[in-house]
């Protein structure tokens, strides 16, 4: 039985750790939901609802982490990896739909505040202080292994999940304010201020994944990294120009033109090739490398070049 390749067991260990933020996400729903029922709190309810978002999210990430481990077929030659993005715009569109409920919510109650009818409420306060301890937990994985195995899905999961800590921090400080003031008002304020926080944390999301999707290229650092590689690892070659990058979920693609003498072999442009290729990936791993060979009078003179 053939062992699993290491791209293979990447999948793998991002679909758990998708599966694993389902089961959080529903855990967290229930307690913020708890904790709503225990304080009558507009703020903790809006909370609540953006734990749904969680779930939904967790849910599609899921799914678009099954979908990116796909291999390469006929009519996908380049793989499924732009899957993922896919699950940070459907989040997004989620997004709005919660910032809209909260709102219809807290707009009534901010115009004719009240007390809340679960008084105090500090049992439901600690409740959602537990909740949020395990979603900043949890955020911290997600971010971790998101950044490791170069996930968009996981990493647009725990940025979300992350911002929904500051958040809900945010809300827990608020209402035990308003509690202690008297200052009703200030509670369904702060249900609003988190339609608000929440919608700018989809825009940023939404924003990146329209990136990926619109082949963006690799950021500059990584960029300088290649080109540094290039000129290191092709000696034998005149110049290197036209270089290309882009993004799909956590492959990258590299395209380039490389000019060698027009007496040079096939074969010693290979191994040069090869050479490239090596350097590269030290650098830029889960790349797609595609060299096109140019004569000499199609150098550009600009570029890379190699000394």
């Amino acid at each position: 039985m053939t062992a699993p390749s290491a791209s293979q067991q990447s999948s793998q260990r991002a679909s758990r750790l998708a599966l694993g933020s389902i089961l959080v996400a529903v855990v967290v729903l229930g307690l913020k939901f708890l904790a709503y029922v225990l304080t009558g709190s507009v703020a903790l309810y809006s909370d609540a609802l953006e734990s749904i978002i969680n779930v939904a999210a967790a849910v599609a990430a899921f799914i678009a982490l099954r979908v990116a481990a796909r291999p390469a077929d006929a009519n996908h030659p380049y793989g499924h990896t732009k899957a993922e993005y896919f699950s940070a715009v459907a989040e997004g569109v989620l997004i709005v739909l919660a910032a809209a409920a909260i709102v219809r919510e807290a707009v009534p109650v901010l115009m004719n505040p009240v007390p809340p009818e679960g008084g105090t409420g500090l049992v439901g306060l600690g409740v959602n202080l537990g909740a949020s301890a395990l979603n900043a937990l949890w955020a911290t994985v997600l971010l971790r292994h998101g950044r490791a195995l170069r996930s968009p899905a996981l990493l647009a999961d725990g940025k979300h999940v992350m911002s929904d800590v500051v958040t809900s921090v945010g809300v827990l400080v608020g209402v035990l304010a308003a509690r202690l003031t008297g200052l009703y008002w200030l509670d369904p304020l702060l249900a609003i201020l988190v339609a608000l926080n929440i919608l700018w944390s989809g825009w940023l999301l939404v924003r990146d994944s329209v990136g990926g999707l619109m082949d963006a290229a690799v950021d500059s650092d990584t960029e300088r990294r290649i080109r540094a590689a290039m000129s290191t690892a092709g000696a034998g070659a005149l110049e290197m120009h036209d270089l290309r990058t882009r993004h799909a979920g956590s492959l990258t693609f590299i395209e380039f033109h490389m000019v060698v003498p027009g007496d040079m072999t096939v074969t010693e442009a290979h191994a040069i090739c090869d050479r490239l290729e090596d350097a590269i990936r030290e650098t830029a791993p889960d790349c797609s490398i595609n060299i096109h060979v140019e004569p000499a009078d199609k150098a550009k003179h600009h570029g890379v070049l190699v000394l």
